[in-house]
């Protein structure tokens, strides 16, 4: 999770991960900076699975999650907004997807909820045509990085992300649709929550910026691709000896 002056929403959101943690959990969050008591109140938890970290100044949103990705040591990596709310059964309902050894991530569906937790759109895959495939999110992104959850193999490609893509979780979301498979699961397990003061946007840009923006994308899948066949073939060796992921 990435903090950024969220106290408003933050403890919502945090009550609603832990209680699906077990105790060998963890909660990696880097914080970029805030100035409304935000880490105050994450140390003040007490909770040992919680470990914050704080930017030296402000980063930016997608230096923030990496840094964040990068102390993570769990097998399976969840990203997390800090304002929206993890329903019930998120965590297991997940982890059941992953049983199945070529699953790289998994892609929940959620509704979508304003500032006062109305729901304004029912379903974010039927809003927005969510659904797998390589080729087809990277004409047109689907991966929702609070509904996002991949193998750590996944970062083996995946890190450094790319400073000039438009979102850290389309471009994760990506490599681990080049290294496996992607599950796009219809089960409403989240509420997103838009308030106008959200990191993220929702609005179209212009075609020279989308031009751009593939064509460095292209040449960021061409560069990692190496990469991404040496993770694929390792996971490949660890199936055929029996291992497994979780």
């Amino acid at each position: 999770m990435a903090t950024y002056n969220g106290m408003k929403y933050l403890p919502a959101q945090i009550t609603s991960i832990l209680k699906q943690l077990a105790s060998d959990d963890e909660v990696v969050i880097q914080d970029d900076g805030s100035s409304d008591g935000t880490v105050a109140y994450l140390m003040s938890l007490g909770d040992p699975r919680v470990l914050v970290e704080v930017n030296p100044g402000n980063r930016g949103v997608i230096t923030t999650f990496e840094r964040a990705l990068k102390r993570a040591r769990g097998e399976i990596v969840f990203l997390s907004d800090q304002d929206d709310v993890w329903l019930p059964g998120k965590v297991a309902h997940v982890l059941a997807e992953f049983s199945r050894p070529e699953v790289m991530a998994v892609v929940t569906d959620a509704e979508i909820i304003d500032a006062s937790e109305k729901v304004v759109v029912p379903s974010y895959h039927q809003a927005y045509g969510g659904r797998a495939g390589v080729w087809k999110n990277f004409w047109r992104n689907s991966y929702l990085g609070c509904c996002l959850a991949f193998r750590r193999e996944v970062l083996q490609p995946g890190l450094d992300i790319p400073k000039s893509v438009r979102t850290h979780d389309g471009w994760l979301g990506l490599v681990s649709n080049m290294v496996g498979e992607v599950v796009f699961l219809d089960k409403i397990l989240l509420k997103y929550r838009r308030h106008g003061g959200n990191a993220s946007q929702m609005h179209r840009f212009g075609w020279p910026d989308v031009i751009k923006r593939r064509l460095a994308l292209a040449g960021h899948m061409i560069r990692v691709y190496p990469s991404v066949r040496l993770t694929r073939k390792q996971l490949q060796r660890r199936t055929l000896a029996g291992g497994k992921h979780l």
